[in-house]
């Protein structure tokens, strides 16, 4: 099969099977309503996806290391399913409504990277981070689908249905995956046959010592710290613009910026790994985050000028944080020892999903210190950020990660042997 045709595919799969991953906070306002939730439950409710997220993934993500990471996809995808129709027939108040949404946090920690394991396993140089790339792609653009999907259907049918919307996607996924993607043998035991010479499963002491895929990781914790934050408060901070202003929302809603914040952010995904591919991994990651410091500083004052640099700016800068999302992904997976990827890839997603946690609570709890939603409060949480980017900067400075093959390297002289030997040493 060839790696177009295996990265097309994936691709496809991934954003069927993360259609509905949104459907929840698009429809949060239905479930208050209707259930009568506080906003401690309805926290809850959008908070508990990611919480299963990051206790599921190091056991899952884990496993690929010792079998065909598709089977692991399928079984999860199935799951997915699964929890849509649960929503879509069984949801009736909070309880019922948190379980699924555990599972469904669970079931995506078994399809996001294991999908992308099964193109990292498959591939190899620049054909293996330009399909990292274009996985990565097809989430975020899938991310954002996810509320248009929602707010469609459920502007002319009943919520359920656009669960039910979501069960046919996952179906999807599952043919694509099972029919259009070749299966891979299982892992062979290392050189002198023994089964127990293969690294402990669930032993994570080198993952952390491998320098060049840890500074990966923490910059993509401190992405998604961001990058979450952005996501969960974007339409409130330009709803809160729009109304203090007396318009904005008549010629482009708050819900269709961060629409079109999602699909610009699928291409700077794409064009970031480019970046780094021409003029060299570290170099272009940095200069990404030392941007998105300058945006988390300067965005909250638009609420004090107008809707339309509102706007502006939550585009500049949503494409300044995507622009390293697939860049150091594809750093994480092409710096892990390839009997260890699996487990690699499972830090670093768990070290992500955290800051993606923490990322818009924080945001909110600065918000609340500072009075609420006021133009002072906006400045101070979105300053924040300003403070957690140069964490991932001084990772980079002080881990000093490796370019990958392929990419050019800094210095235009650093030969891969070398950096594979730096990549090892302790941290």
């Amino acid at each position: 099969m060839s790696a177009t045709r295996l990265i097309f595919a994936v691709f496809m799969a991934q954003l069927l099977a993360q259609i509905g991953a949104y459907t929840v906070p698009a429809l949060l306002p239905i479930f208050i309503t209707e259930w009568n939730l506080t906003n401690t439950e309805a926290g809850w409710l959008t908070g508990m996806w990611a919480a299963a997220y990051v206790c599921a993934v190091p056991i899952l993500v884990s496993l690929t290391d010792r079998i065909d990471p598709r089977r692991l996809y399928l079984a999860c995808v199935t799951l997915t399913t699964l929890t849509h129709l649960g929503y879509a027939f069984l949801a009736d108040g909070f309880w019922s409504a948190l379980f699924l949404r555990a599972l469904a946090g669970m079931a995506w920690a078994g399809c996001y990277m294991p999908g992308l394991k099964v193109l990292s396993d498959r591939l190899e140089g620049k054909a293996q981070t330009r399909g990292v790339s274009w996985h990565a792609a097809g989430v975020g653009f899938s991310g954002a689908l996810s509320f248009l999907f929602a707010g469609t259907i459920s502007s002319f049918a009943p919520w359920p249905w656009v669960f039910g919307g979501a069960s046919l996607c996952t179906v999807a996924a599952f043919l694509i995956m099972a029919f259009a993607v070749p299966g891979q043998p299982a892992k062979p035991a290392p050189a002198g046959g023994s089964v127990s010479a293969r690294p402990a499963l669930f032993d994570f002491r080198p993952v952390l010592r491998n320098r060049s895929a840890l500074a990966y990781s923490i910059g993509y914790g401190v992405h998604c710290w961001e990058l979450f934050t952005l996501r969960s408060w974007g339409v409130t901070f330009l709803t809160f613009t729009a109304a203090a202003w007396g318009g904005g929302e008549g010629l482009i809603a708050p819900t269709s910026i961060a629409f079109a914040m999602g699909v610009l952010g699928t291409w700077s995904s794409v064009g970031g790994n480019e970046m780094c591919i021409r003029f060299g991994r570290q170099r272009v990651v940095m200069a990404v985050m030392a941007v998105a410091m300058v945006f988390a500083l300067s965005i909250g004052w638009a609420a004090a000028v107008g809707y339309g640099l509102a706007v502006a700016l939550c585009l500049m800068y949503n494409i300044a944080v995507y622009a390293d999302s697939s860049a150091l992904t594809a750093g994480t997976s092409g710096s892990a020892e390839p009997a260890r990827r699996g487990a690699t890839l499972a830090v670093h997603s768990t070290i992500g999903y955290i800051g993606g946690f923490f990322g818009p609570l924080v945001f909110g709890i600065v918000l609340d210190l500072a009075g609420g939603s006021g133009v002072t409060g906006w400045v101070l949480a979105f300053g924040h950020l300003a403070i957690i980017t140069p964490l991932g900067i001084a990772a980079f400075l002080y881990l000093r990660p490796r370019d990958l093959p392929g990419d050019r390297t800094v210095n235009g002289l650093k030969d891969t042997e070398s950096t594979e030997k730096d990549s090892a040493k302790p941290v």
